[in-house]
């Protein structure tokens, strides 16, 4: 923080001790949905917040916060799963500006974005959001992202803050992880975006870590964000992850969003009357929040109105992401060189996806974009191509058509068709936020339709859209595919520059796909049924795994292909890094993606083959070759000693290889490191870990790992959970008994002894996946409120429900029917009454 930062924020303080308490608590909490309170006398603007990962959501603050009411249009950038393959940060810091101007243009404050979180597996629902299954890559690629949002003097606010990695009960999961493998897997990429472009602003996750709410973490938050880190910006909850607004302050949150009222603001004054709050943790609060409010502050606009795009900025933005897609694309295969096509080619397009673009997931990220356009159209407008005819192939939703797949094999059987381009993959119905896939299967339909193309005898081009990993079980029946992940509103016109030649790929995956489900390490336990999340594989995650267990997979993290030919030379190693060079042997102009991994010297714990430390895109013009360098840096070598509690560099033998992608390393030399720590053997108790079995550890070398049956125990909630689920802690046991507290999920109440409970829970459940038999998309408001508990509950009403309400609602839950609705009754009289007594003394 700068002098004039420090005096400003000492000025706050010393002014905010004059300011009543219940003025400054009001500031601790929204004032509506989407806004936060401000308070003129005191100098602080309101805020308006929007989602923002991979494009603007301004709504109204009337409006939700789960992607499915109208808002303001703007540019849908490729989601995170495909920027990500650009493995490229200038091109991440392009996008990070354009939507910095965008919030800037529709008057919004705090963009609420990137997603950091680890892709620990494939089925978690909310991937397309995330960047990589890979600390260092995700923190370079999104610190470029928040240093462009920032540009503009917007807050940009990373999320989710930590170890958020399943949709399935994600109000009510614990993620229960080692320490170390909390720090060097899932925080690493937090600290880089935090370090190295100093977000003003930063979102918690709904779930516990280890037992305790994210929000009040104090080891998460006030421990290591605030302390070692430095943070000194705005911590914001997610939209009803607060679980106590006093302890969230004292922790080192700023604010509980969204807005709930005088409730919250009666809690926090309640806590600081009791003596249960010391007040000046409240002034720090809102002097953070004051001095992100002054940052970007928007003076030309009113808050509460709706403006729209210019329409230059909505031309060049809709062009700038086009740009962004093609370098992002990722060539995964590409038999005797089919592509690119040559200029006069004929060709069928096939597959609905083709005429009906998905380009974006659905929840919180969905925005209103300014334009779309289908893969069919793009390629009938490609100057050099002609498009034969179209066939949709197959049903969105999955079911068998024999007629369909019949019409797209007569049509390409045509003698004029040179080549079949078919768009497959993930429907809408498969990943979104709240909830998760069920396998890794695309539908089975489009397995059959490709069967049927492929024996046409004429090339296929698969074009791969969706969010994670996928099976595919017909990649030898096809001659190239093209993966596009969720390219955005500009993907089909830079699908179409790909097939056509006029770009070169250049994307690389950010995460593992394997051959089948069951070989991921945690496929036996993911996603957790019950409360405890138990991250039984510890840092055994994405290509860490498959690399240890030498585990074949169909691709490896950082792979891609491209039109040209890359030979790696001359590695020369440092003690400040390493120098290659790249040589394009083959082919057209072209760029690749150098990666650097690390095989560390024993430091106790896990072995684990190699991991990323660096990386650079790199342009290489036909016939020449480029000297590529990429420094070591503070994350290179090293490693967080759980025993005295610091990160440390072990002294001993590394091994640096380069190559591109984790598995095709063909470059290796050894380096001396002088660390401050003897090498130490790695532990044998840790047995199955040691030999790159996670899914074998039995119950002993899982407490080792966690550092002993009661460092485990103390992680797991326990409350209604027999001993039998602490000690198997691996599997997802049910409980023997089914008492409710205001932390269960709805979904749980299905085990009510209440058949009124139990009625809500199961119309919910039917209510949020009836939709997908019809629409092709789950109910999302349904399963928000399916998977939310009754203390969230509290957090989303805006004040018409408080802590004396929810507990009479679990009451319900219990089964003392009367005895919950007469103290509902007295509660809510209560509530309402001290809303307004709270109303009251505000005023004043």
């Amino acid at each position: 923080m700068s002098q004039t930062q420090l005096k400003q924020q000492a000025d706050d303080a010393a002014d905010l001790n004059e300011v009543s308490l219940e003025r400054k608590a009001a500031l601790l909490s929204g004032q509506s949905q989407w806004q936060t309170r401000g308070d003129e006398q005191l100098g602080i603007p309101p805020m308006h917040m929007s989602d923002g990962p991979s494009g603007l959501r301004k709504q109204s603050d009337s409006g939700d916060n789960l992607g499915i009411g109208d808002s303001q249009p703007s540019t849908c950038f490729p989601a995170a799963v495909t920027m990500g393959m650009s493995w490229d940060p200038s091109l991440a810091e392009q996008m990070g500006r354009a939507l910095g101007a965008e919030a800037r243009a529709l008057n919004v404050n705090v963009l609420l974005g990137p997603g950091l979180c680890m892709k620990r597996n494939p089925l978690c629902g909310r991937n397309f959001e995330y960047i990589s299954e890979d600390p260092i890559h995700t923190g370079r690629m999104g610190a470029a992202i928040v240093r462009g949002i920032q540009a503009n003097r917007i807050a940009a606010c990373p999320k989710h803050f930590a170890a958020n990695n399943q949709e399935l009960r994600r109000m009510a999961s614990n993620s229960v992880v080692d320490e170390r493998t909390l720090r060097e897997l899932y925080l690493t990429a937090f600290e880089i975006v935090i370090r190295e472009a100093h977000p003003r602003a930063l979102m918690t996750s709904y779930n516990r870590i280890n037992g305790t709410y994210t929000n009040e973490n104090m080891h998460l938050v006030h421990d290591i964000l605030r302390g070692e880190w430095g943070f000194d910006g705005l911590v914001v909850s997610d939209w009803g992850g607060s679980r106590n607004i006093a302890d969230g302050v004292r922790a080192g949150s700023t604010l509980e969003m969204p807005g709930a009222g005088m409730v919250p603001v009666r809690e926090l004054v309640d806590a600081v009357e009791h003596g249960d709050l010391d007040e000046q943790f409240v002034n720090d609060r809102v002097a953070e929040l004051a001095r992100v409010a002054r940052e970007t502050q928007i003076e030309e606009l009113a808050h509460d109105a709706l403006p729209e795009l210019p329409q230059a900025m909505i031309d060049e933005h809709n062009e700038l992401a086009a740009d962004l897609a093609a370098q992002c694309i990722t060539l995964l295969r590409n038999d005797n060189k089919v592509l690119p096509l040559a200029a006069g080619s004929h060709i069928a397009v096939v597959g609905d996806l083709a005429g009906t673009p998905r380009f974006q997931g659905a929840g919180s990220s969905q925005v209103n974009a300014t334009s779309s356009e289908s893969l069919l159209h793009a390629l009938t407008r490609t100057e050099g191509l002609t498009v034969m005819g179209y066939a949709q192939g197959y049903e969105r939703d999955g079911k068998s058509h024999v007629r369909l797949i019949r019409q797209a094999a007569e049509l390409c059987r045509n003698g004029y068709v040179d080549a079949i381009v078919v768009a497959v993959g993930l429907p809408e119905s498969y990943e979104s936020e709240g909830i998760d896939r069920q396998n890794m299967q695309i539908p089975r339909v489009q397995h059959e339709l490709i069967d049927a193309l492929a024996r046409t005898g004429k090339p296929v081009i698969a074009v791969v859209y969706g969010g994670s990993a996928m099976k595919l079980p017909w990649v030898h029946k096809v001659q190239s595919i093209l993966y596009a992940g969720l390219p955005g509103q500009g993907g089909s016109r830079a699908i179409a520059s790909v097939i056509m030649g006029q770009t070169n790929p250049s994307g690389h995956l950010t995460e593992t796909w394997p051959l089948k489900l069951v070989d991921v390490p945690n496929a036996n336990i993911y996603p957790a049924k019950d409360v405890n999340a138990i991250y039984a594989e510890g840092p055994l995650v994405g290509y860490r795994y498959y690399e240890t267990a030498r585990q074949p997979v169909r691709y490896p993290f950082g792979f891609g292909l491209s039109y040209s030919t890359f030979e790696y030379s001359n590695l020369q190693v440092t003690e400040q890094g390493v120098t290659v060079t790249v040589s394009n042997v083959d082919g057209p102009d072209g760029a690749t993606v150098v990666q650097l991994y690390v095989t560390a010297a024993p430091s106790g714990g896990i072995r684990i083959a190699r991991e990323l430390k660096g990386f650079a895109k790199v342009q290489v013009p036909a016939g020449e070759s480029v000297e590529v360098s990429i420094p070591f840096d503070e994350y290179t070598f090293r490693h967080f000693d759980t025993t005295l509690g610091r990160w440390t560099v072990t002294r001993g033998q590394y091994s640096i290889a380069v190559g591109a992608n984790a598995h095709d390393l063909p470059l290796q030399k050894v380096i001396f490191v002088s660390g401050d720590v003897a090498p130490e053997p790695y532990d044998a108790r840790l047995g199955a870990y040691l030999e790159g079995a996670p899914q074998r550890a039995n119950e002993q070398e899982l407490e080792v790992l966690f550092g002993g049956r009661e460092a485990l125990r103390a992680r797991l909630i326990t409350d209604g959970i027999t001993a039998t689920d602490v000690s198997q802690s691996k599997s997802a046991r049910a409980r023997t008994t089914h008492y409710f507290t205001s932390d269960d999920p709805i979904s749980d109440w299905r085990k009510s002894s209440n058949w009124i409970a139990r009625s809500i829970a199961k119309r919910l459940h039917r209510k949020a996946y009836a939709s997908l038999n019809t629409s092709g998309t789950p109910d999302l408001g349904a399963c928000f409120v399916l998977y939310m508990t009754p203390h969230s509950l509290k957090k989303l009403t805006g004040g018409r429900l408080d802590e004396p309400m929810v507990d009479a609602i679990v009451d319900f839950a219990n089964g003392r029917s009367w005895h919950g609705l007469c103290r509902f009754v007295r509660a809510a009289a209560a509530n309402k009454r001290a809303n307004k007594a709270m109303q009251r003394r505000l005023e004043k």
